[in-house]
């Protein structure tokens, strides 16, 4: 399953796909409700996959103008991976090396820690351009004779992510080949960490006192180990240091809203993770 914006990176993952690959593809398209030429983009992708001869699939949100790019970003990737599970598809995105340092860029301006440079590795997504820089998606969609449409808003400085476009433009080839492999070794890393965690969580799961007694950073670190694989939701830090807080000091039968759709709900000992939204 291809996720298939109608820009040029998702058009050229789509033909590098179907030329090189000997997979059965379907098309999937999210359009948010948030611009008005974004109706048009669906139905480019749409003409697109038929003239491929591949299944199409589609999800309109009307999220409407003043919609966060995270809240558009967990809607997408709720649909997709709803959808590649309902296929049994593997679900494949059009990422690149641009984006890839542009996400470490602002993950550490976030103080996101040791996971800000462990961007892309949720399990289960395939992001085969991430070698490639955006300038040679440009070069191979011109030299295919491919067709695209230009979303608006990747010009807007709304966005901190075109704000920094320059500046990464900028970096030198090979200090952003250097953030690649760096990057690709924290991925490793990470995967060592979330074995780790899930061998402790098989003990505390939920336990109030466990958390509240072990050193905070690890408490943070397996509470949203936990919220992240109960309700796929990844938390900022300040979101978790004031779950931890909430964990130690929240009253019986209390909830804690922790944000991005998750809440806590409180036992004398325990606590329990739901989504909301």
């Amino acid at each position: 399953m291809v996720a298939v914006s109608g820009g040029v990176d998702s058009m050229v993952l789509l033909d590098l796909i179907i030329r090189q690959a000997n997979y059965e593809v379907i098309v999937a398209h999210v359009d948010h409700g948030i611009r008005l030429e974004s109706r048009d983009e669906a139905r480019f992708v749409e003409a697109q996959a038929k003239r491929y001869g591949v299944p199409f699939v589609s999800k309109l949100f009307e999220l409407g103008e003043q919609t966060s790019e995270e809240a558009a970003r967990q809607a997408r990737y709720d649909f997709l991976i709803d959808e590649a599970e309902k296929h049994d598809a593997t679900l494949a995105t059009a990422h690149h090396r641009d984006d890839l340092v542009g996400s470490i860029a602002i993950n550490l301006l976030r103080g996101t820690g040791w996971r800000g440079l462990a961007v892309m590795n949720r399990p289960g997504i395939l992001r085969p351009l991430l070698g490639m820089t955006k300038q040679q998606l440009y070069q191979y969609a011109l030299k295919h004779e491919l067709e695209w449409v230009e979303d608006a808003s990747n010009s807007s400085d709304q966005y901190l992510r075109n704000r920094l476009r320059a500046d990464i433009l900028q970096l030198p080839t090979d200090t952003q080949e250097a953030l690649g492999r760096l990057r690709n070794r924290q991925v490793e890393l990470s995967d060592e960490i979330r074995c780790e965690l899930d061998k402790l969580q098989l003990n505390s799961g939920g336990s109030r006192y466990f958390l509240s007694v072990i050193d905070d950073a690890l408490a943070e670190e397996l509470l949203r180990h936990e919220i992240a694989k109960q309700s796929g939701r990844m938390l900022q830090p300040e979101q978790v240091r004031r779950a931890i807080l909430a964990i130690k000091t929240a009253k019986p039968g209390t909830i804690h809203d922790v944000g991005e759709g998750v809440r806590l709900t409180f036992s004398s000992d325990r606590f329990i993770v739901d989504t909301h939204l």
